[in-house]
């Protein structure tokens, strides 16, 4: 079998200048010899040996979960590859119960719920060693008419910051921290039973105990195992604070590479766990009397092979350069306009608790877990750590308000406010940060810096989707209301 050159193919510039445009701004996975990382001659092969049989093409929804299809693999070289494939515009509006929802410009029933383009960015394809003789592929989401990305796509918003970046001579590389539960019980019954009585897979607190982490290796080992062989190396995981709580690491990238990875984390991680009768969420706050689950985002900007962030000027402990500091000064000033994109939900606000490792006010310091903002490394390695968004976070959404927001800074050269030194929970005179998603969203919905940044149509566009998000939790009934309410009111 043969797959027909791209370049062949009527029509493909599009393709050919989505791959010219990856090959510029996301590293060269290929060229590193990453483990499970395939070019389109190694999956022909791979697909004639019969290792492979299917090709998921996906993309990520407004809430960060894959949307997509599963190909055979060999029409997937005959067809997909050169070609992409199509899906209903609707995916980037529904609601988390895939609910057309009125209100957005961009799909609705008045035009129909027509089709967009997906183009594969073949810097992404990969084994997805937990699915059975399957390979996966990312894609960006293009207009069928016009082949120009779709600006509110998740992707297309992160991509869109790198190119404000190369304007500005650099690039960006990033790193996530994801922090998730591990339960006994699996996604079906935990479905059963309303989510209550879980089993976590710990009994006490294990933060950094190797004894009770030895107990979670058969699905900690099994997906480090699973991330390394599709082309996402790992660092280490470790028990959190909280029962049954863990983070895993893996290596930092360039930040659309790192976006890609986290996404492509969190679904290995909730499927391997689906086929070991176990479970794993990745919700900010879970439980009341529980820790609460954090996305710890890195990052730093470089001059080709240079990091940008060192330099001559001292911060205390810090030898820093003027970008780094208008970097910082710009990340920390329009975070609070920008929240929802680290925050995304009702439950995201539940995390930001007094003492409780997850940040509740605006302030930078250097290797201090209170803050908001930790500077940590040195020279090569200095970077800036943000400890404000939650596992629950879309990374693109994340990555992408980081970038604007950083770049901001640089531009108009905006000075951070001094360093902090001590605890900054017990701070009395700090700006806190928002503290509900009504709270993040009316900042959003008056910031001119997000319609500057993102275009007033993304902005409108986001606004709908946290107004949804708002409306559904309105008209729901919790059980808090029930055990408060049912008998003594």
């Amino acid at each position: 079998m043969s797959s027909t050159p791209r370049e062949s193919i009527p029509g493909s510039s599009v393709l050919r200048e989505s791959l010219e445009l990856k090959s510029n701004i996301g590293s060269n996975q290929m060229k590193q010899n990453i483990k499970g990382m395939l070019s389109l001659e190694e999956l022909e092969e791979l697909v004639k040996r019969e290792e492979i049989d299917t090709v998921l093409m996906v993309f990520t929804d407004l809430y960060g979960r894959f949307m997509g299809k599963r190909y055979d693999a060999e029409f997937f070289l005959e067809e997909g590859a050169g070609h992409g494939t199509h899906a209903c515009d609707y995916l980037i509006t529904v609601d988390m119960e895939m609910e057309p929802v009125d209100g957005y410009e961009i799909a609705n029933w008045e035009r129909g719920y027509g089709d967009f383009h997906l183009v594969p960015d073949f810097s992404t394809l990969r084994r997805a060693s937990w699915l059975d003789r399957t390979a996966m592929v990312i894609c960006d989401v293009l207009h069928e008419s016009s082949h120009e990305m779709i600006a509110p796509a998740p992707r297309s918003m992160l991509v869109s910051q790198i190119e404000e970046a190369k304007k500005l001579g650099f690039t960006a590389k990033a790193g996530s921290e994801l922090e998730y539960f591990i339960f006994q019980n699996s996604y079906q019954e935990a479905s059963e039973t309303g989510y209550q009585q879980l089993k976590p897979a710990g009994w006490y607190i294990e933060d950094y105990h190797a004894l009770q982490g030895a107990r979670e290796e058969n699905f900690n080992g099994t997906v480090r195992r699973h991330l390394r062989q599709s082309g996402i190396p790992v660092e280490n995981s470790k028990g959190e604070w909280g029962l049954g709580q863990h983070e895993l690491n893996v290596r930092y990238a360039e930040v659309l590479t790192m976006a890609d990875r986290h996404a492509i984390y969190k679904q290995c991680l909730k499927e391997v766990a689906d086929q070991l009768g176990m479970s794993v969420t990745f919700m900010s706050k879970y439980r009341q009397d529980q820790a609460g689950s954090s996305c710890h985002i890195h990052l730093s900007l470089w001059n080709g092979e240079e990091n940008a962030f060192p330099g001559n000027l001292s911060e205390g402990p810090i030898a820093c350069s003027e970008v780094f500091r208008w970097f910082l000064g710009g990340w920390i000033r329009y975070m609070p306009e920008l929240m929802v994109f680290y925050a995304s939900n009702i439950n995201s606000y539940k995390r930001y608790q007094f003492q409780s490792w997850a940040p509740t006010k605006l302030a930078w310091c250097h290797d201090n877990r209170t803050a908001g903002f930790r500077v940590v490394g040195r020279g090569p390695s200095l970077r800036i750590e943000c400890r404000i968004p939650g596992a629950d976070c879309n990374p693109y959404l994340a990555y992408a308000a980081a970038m604007a927001s950083g770049l901001e800074g640089v531009r108009n050269k905006i000075e951070p406010p001094p360093m902090f030194e001590g605890d900054v929970y017990s701070a009395k005179d700090l700006p806190s940060i928002p503290t509900s998603l009504e709270q993040a969203l009316e900042l959003f919905r008056e910031s001119e810096f997000a319609k500057k940044s993102f275009g007033e149509d993304v902005h409108r566009h986001y606004i709908r989707f946290f107004e949804v998000e708002i409306e559904s939790f309105q008209a729901a009934v919790t059980d808090w209301e029930l055990r408060r309410y049912f008998e003594r009111i």
